[in-house]
């Protein structure tokens, strides 16, 4: 399943990205004495083996203690890891990456054990692919022969385009010329691996708590993994770019969400150097008056959160339901788009994040597409600009929605009524039963999980009305939730009608980094966003026309060479994403309140990959002795945006020297 970047909500995003950090040191001093920085994480990895997981759990820790050929600077740029130096040919399909010599192999005490070499990189992605790596759809397509040898059309691995000219000289060839190829490079599925120590581990390679059973070239060694109790890191001595790690030790604690209190509490005493603030928890007031000039909002993210539709439900172990009738009426209500559009609308994200946020935050986070509308410049237009020119081309009821991230545009009663009202004449018509009941799993002991829940509960009903419409909360545990969600196996596993606890990172930058993954035919992540498996056929994939968004991605896909053009086709199919309403976008990551002694943008910086402040990564972060005040932070900023521009144009100069 493609779960590199499939988020659980209770682990990441708002919740818990990023501001839960700490820091264990004394509360005066010198701006950058503290070296000993802890955290909070909610999900345990279900493995340490970085080549086969697609999912974040695994590469918040494993991105840490292993580096690629590249990764992300302060400014977004990708910029030398292990390759110090790489060229493309004219054509675009040869990548050669020449390696820094000297960077060794070390196992999780801090003992040599090997060179790093290029050799190592083949055997990672060879590695992949014999052990089936979650990840594979990311460069299947892309690497030259790598889809023949995955089929077993050839049994020889020599022709992968993937080479080891020499120990230091690392060569990809390409099927076809991607300009976003080196953004791919910073993941975990071309992450070496050296074949000794692999042969040595066998099926125990990548165990998920033990710290000896994967080898460490990155900043930090992983010391101690104790599932839902604490995960530990230590610095790398010896790690190759050691200057840039100003942290000595990382604890990780497992915190399960239900006291948000005990955040600020723990900043409060000098325990941590981050905390997440809750405008509506009951001490908010008395933390606004001691922190009033600290509580800073974080900026959005490209996390991608959303309300998802399960077209397809088998499971019914977790339900409200009480009759065969309700689950057959809700199944045919979810087929029909008019009752999509109708939830669409009707959902208020804005009080659904106020939740979290409180009412000066609640818009900071809000998301209206599934592809963020400034991820990337369609001419002299952003993203989200061309898919509104597009989605209105479907009806008149998309002419006045703004798209924008951080304003409440797709929230309106009114539409959502008309929409329902067509969609109820044609339900009735099929013998459907009224109320359809939408259940929807969620988290019983994290409060704000279910908090807004609730909200998005009482928004759907008001709007709709409960003789039309009920939301029934299912309250469980984190494992059952993560059971049906985010660690489904498969599609008959998705107990749910609704749900809001997963979203999406992507992994490179294109949109079709969020949309394939969703194609009917090839796209995994249809069995855990939308309950039917790709290729298979399914009946109500077809009837909701899954078929033809699958036709618009594969005419972008096709679209190789002209980047304007190849945008405006994944707008196209973005379009019908928003008008179809199987996936009700809400929020992204960041967003959010927190008080930090943190050092402002002195994290890797990107929207992709897991090398980027996403990533939850400690190389390069600072910290200091005093919370940050919220000037500190806007001249941070504003530095920021001024160097990062300059870096940015330099590095699109520098990019153009590589091609040979």
């Amino acid at each position: 399943m493609k779960k590199r970047n499939v988020l659980a909500m209770a682990g990441v995003t708002l919740l818990a990205v990023g501001v839960l950090a700490a820091c264990s040191s004394s509360k005066s001093g010198s701006s950058n004495t503290n070296t000993n920085f802890t955290y909070v994480y909610q999900t345990d990895p279900e493995t340490l083996d970085y080549t086969l997981s697609s999912k974040t759990s695994t590469h918040e820790i494993t991105s840490n203690v292993i580096d690629g050929l590249l990764e992300n600077d302060q400014y977004g740029n990708l910029v030398p890891s292990l390759a110090e130096d790489w060229s493309v040919s004219k054509d675009g399909l040869t990548y050669t990456y020449k390696l820094r010599k000297g960077v060794k192999w070390y196992t999780s005490d801090g003992e040599e054990y090997a060179d790093v070499t290029a050799k190592d990189f083949v055997t990672g992605l060879k590695h992949a692919v014999d052990k089936k790596s979650e990840a594979l759809y990311m460069v299947e397509n892309s690497i030259k022969g790598l889809d023949a040898y995955i089929k077993g059309e050839t049994k020889d691995f020599s022709t992968v385009g993937i080479k080891a000219v020499d120990d230091h000289t690392l060569q990809f060839t390409l099927e076809h010329p991607e300009s976003f190829w080196n953004s791919k490079l910073t993941m975990g599925v071309l992450f070496p691996v050296n074949e000794e120590f692999l042969k040595s581990k066998g099926d125990k390679f990548g165990q998920a708590t033990d710290p000896t059973s994967i080898l460490y070239n990155g900043p930090f060694l992983l010391k101690g993994i104790t599932s839902k109790s604490s995960i530990e890191f230590a610095k790398n001595q010896n790690y190759w770019d050691k200057d840039n790690v100003h942290v000595d030790n990382v604890k990780l604690a497992f915190y399960d969400g239900q006291d948000q209190e005990s955040l600020i509490r723990g900043f409060k005493d000098g325990s941590y150097s981050k905390a997440r603030v809750y405008p509506r928890s009951s001490n908010y007031a008395s933390v606004e008056k001691e922190y009033k000039d600290n509580i800073i909002f974080s900026p959005q993210g490209s996390s991608t959160f959303t309300v998802f539709t399960n077209i397809d439900r088998q499971s019914y172990n977790h339900t409200s339901k009480t009759t065969d009738a309700q689950k057959t009426s809700t199944k045919k209500a979810i087929l029909n788009k008019d009752f999509r559009q109708a939830l669409n609308f009707a959902y208020d994200r804005k009080a659904y994040s106020d939740q979290v946020n409180g009412e000066e935050g609640a818009l900071k986070s809000i998301r209206n597409l599934y592809v963020p509308p400034t991820f990337v410049q369609v001419g002299d237009k952003n993203f989200g600009d061309v898919v509104k020119e597009d989605v209105v081309k479907y009806g008149d009821e998309w002419k006045d929605v703004d798209f924008s991230d951080a304003t409440n545009g797709l929230y309106n009663p009114e539409k959502a009524k008309a929409e329902f009202a067509k969609a109820k004449e044609a339900l009735q018509a099929e013998g459907v039963e009224f109320p359809i009941h939408l259940d929807i799993p969620t988290i019983q002991t994290n409060t704000l999980i279910v908090k807004r829940a609730q909200s998005l509960k009482q928004s759907i009903e008001k709007s709709l009305g409960t003789d039309n419409v009920v939301v029934d909360i299912q309250m469980l545990s984190q494992e059952d939730v993560n059971n049906i969600t985010y660690y489904a196996p498969n599609a008959a596993a998705l107990d749910w009608d609704i749900t809001d606890q997963l979203g999406w990172t992507p992994d490179f930058q294109d949109p079709s980094s969020y949309l394939e993954i969703l194609h009917p035919e090839t796209g995994d992540n249809t069995k855990s966003f939308l309950g039917f498996e790709a290729g298979s056929g399914n009946a109500a994939a077809k009837q909701i026309g899954m078929d033809e968004f699958g036709k618009l991605l594969d005419e972008a896909a096709a679209e190789k060479t002209d980047t304007t053009k190849r945008y405006e086709k994944y707008a196209a199919a973005q379009a019908w994403l928003t008008d179809s309403s199987i996936l009700l976008p809400s929020t992204s990551n960041g967003g959010g309140a927190g008080v930090t002694r943190v050092v402002p943008f002195t994290a890797a910086f990107g929207w992709t990959g897991n090398k980027s402040d996403g990533a939850f990564l400690y190389k390069y972060i600072k910290l200091q002795d005093k919370p940050v005040t919220k000037k500190e932070y806007q001249e941070a900023e504003k530095k920021w945006i001024k160097e990062k521009e300059e870096s940015n144009k330099k590095a699109q100069e520098e990019l153009e020297k590589h091609i040979k």
